[in-house]
């Protein structure tokens, strides 16, 4: 991995209708198919948050998606995103949904 390619960690919080339409089993297929890493899980109050992390570019890519398109029946009313920041190395070996 070159030196050019800035990483990015970011975690995200996803309102709307994200529960019970698959939009976890949606967010890891496309974080895998992107080349993220990270988690999704559902939270009590009816939103989906989790972290991505990746090249610069990917998780904006993810971003754009989290923010945009979900899972075909979902209905996202707002992406909030934070903490984001450049880390040195990716702590997950892999995209998965936490329960």
């Amino acid at each position: 991995m070159s030196s050019a390619r800035t990483l990015k960690s970011v975690d995200y919080e996803v309102f709307g209708r994200v529960q019970g339409v698959c939009f976890r089993m949606y967010t890891e297929g496309e974080a895998k198919k992107i080349g993220v890493v990270g988690w999704v899980k559902n939270t009590r109050k009816g939103t989906v948050q989790g972290q991505v992390q990746g090249p610069e570019d990917k998780v904006n890519s993810m971003k754009s998606w989290l923010s945009k398109v979900g899972s075909p029946s979902s209905r996202i009313d707002r992406a909030d995103f934070s903490n984001e920041k450049t880390i040195s190395q990716l702590e997950y070996s892999n995209f998965s949904i936490k329960y």
